[in-house]
């Protein structure tokens, strides 16, 4: 377990102060004078005179909340029809569920993301599922290839002259055969996932121009980077320890289960 105790800690911090922060944050009355040090906060204050220990305790939340929910809905679209498309047999289907994807491939994410920013309300649902779109063709593909691969096995082969049902096979046997594939993926994704939600941020997609949020504060505050350096560097540091830490943790968790179906 002590391999996991650094991706722990680096995930342990941001994670924290993104769920628990908002419990601990005071009312923070703007001050007449913008990036200030000292004067009684820790971090000093941003470009409006806003107390960035405060604004950090805030902002965690909606960036993290919204990587995650994104994530999670990106496979739970994905995995079926990366499943359905890689067992079938039936090749018009496979075309039905292919193409359309490889469009949405074809446009850049922060070209969709440039795309949907003037006529996106602030909302958190709108920014989840523009976070969504961008990568289901991804995991879709890559379930697919997983599915292709594992369906042509021996074992596969097996079951199906048994007569076990295709949802059966699917489900029972290809579906978890794929969860090494998927895990090793999950990492990158979550922090694709989290790049995104940034990138938006930046751009005033799903949250208000000044919400407080990790991502914002970055984008806000970075002309007085070298006047008041912490209201960039404090989110921005959060930010990457967070991405860090989750696939470091993830490539651990891989390594491990490799060893141990080694040993076996």
């Amino acid at each position: 377990m002590s391999r996991y105790a650094v991706p722990a800690a680096l995930v342990a911090v941001p994670l924290l102060l993104a769920l628990f922060g908002p419990l601990f944050a005071a009312a923070d009355p703007a001050r007449d004078v913008a990036f200030q040090l000292g004067g009684g906060h820790w971090f000093g204050t941003d470009f409006v005179g806003r107390d960035v220990w405060n604004e950090v305790l805030l902002g965690g939340r909606s960036l993290v909340v919204a990587a995650a929910t994104a994530t999670a809905c990106t496979y739970v679209l994905a995995v079926p029809l990366g499943l359905v498309a890689g067992m079938t047999r039936n090749r018009f289907l496979d075309e039905v569920l292919m193409r359309p994807l490889d469009l949405l491939l074809a446009i850049p994410s922060m070209l969709v993301l440039l795309l949907l920013a003037p006529i996106a309300p602030d909302s958190t649902g709108v920014l989840v599922a523009i976070v969504t779109l961008i990568n289901v063709p991804d995991v879709v593909r890559i379930s697919r290839a997983s599915a292709l691969s594992l369906g042509s096995r021996p074992a596969v082969e097996a079951m199906r002259l048994q007569g076990e049902s295709r949802l059966r096979i699917g489900v029972g046997y290809v579906a978890r055969a794929m969860r090494r594939t998927l895990a090793a993926d999950l990492g990158i994704r979550f922090t694709g996932a989290i790049y995104l939600v940034a990138s938006a941020s930046f751009l005033g997609v799903g949250i208000s121009p000044q919400a407080s949020d990790w991502a914002a504060m970055v984008d806000r505050n970075r002309a007085g980077l070298f006047i008041q350096p912490w209201a960039v560097v404090l989110p921005a540091v959060l930010i990457v320890l967070l991405s860090v830490g989750v696939n470091l943790a993830f490539d651990r968790w891989l390594r491990d289960r490799s060893t141990l179906e080694a040993l076996r």
